[in-house]
């Protein structure tokens, strides 16, 4: 098929005419297109250019475009999913963020009591330690230490 392209005329209109009916899936349709395309090119960039290479050139347009959209709609899926993904990592890393907080919180109020403005002050600067870090500081350290240390 490639030589039949690479021929003139009848013979390679046929040819093109082949390829654009195989399947959008079929892994030569996607190479044949793309030697197309990098033929178009070096046509258009020929300044010696004969009328079956202006029809040829014309003739691979449509099929430039089509390609273009092509891509343009996988990039576009990409980015869906890749947005997705990071929509939910997001998602779990603020969840992670919400337990976290809660742990902390229920651990002053049942260590303290309740859960004033200043212990939830010290929330925030907590969150930013992991578990094993807070977690001996909120067993051992009164509420005085445990303000004094953080605010």
């Amino acid at each position: 098929m490639w030589l039949r392209i690479l021929g003139k005329g009848r013979v390679q209109q046929q040819a093109i005419d082949e390829l654009e009916a195989f399947p959008q899936n079929n892994p030569l349709r996607s190479k044949a297109i793309d030697l197309l395309l990098n033929l178009k090119t070096t046509l258009e960039f020929n300044q010696n250019i004969d009328e079956e290479d202006r029809d040829l050139i014309m003739r691979l347009s449509p099929i430039y475009e089509q390609k273009l959209a092509e891509v343009k709609q996988e990039g576009i899926q990409e980015g869906i999913q890749e947005g997705i993904q990071e929509g939910i990592q997001e998602g779990i890393q603020e969840g992670i963020q919400a337990e976290r907080r809660n742990v902390i919180e229920n651990f002053l109020r049942v260590r303290f009591g309740s859960l004033d403005a200043e212990l939830r002050r010290i929330t925030e600067v907590l969150l930013a330690l992991s578990p094993e870090e807070f977690t001996p500081l909120l067993l051992q350290l009164s509420k005085e230490e445990l303000l004094n240390r953080f605010l």
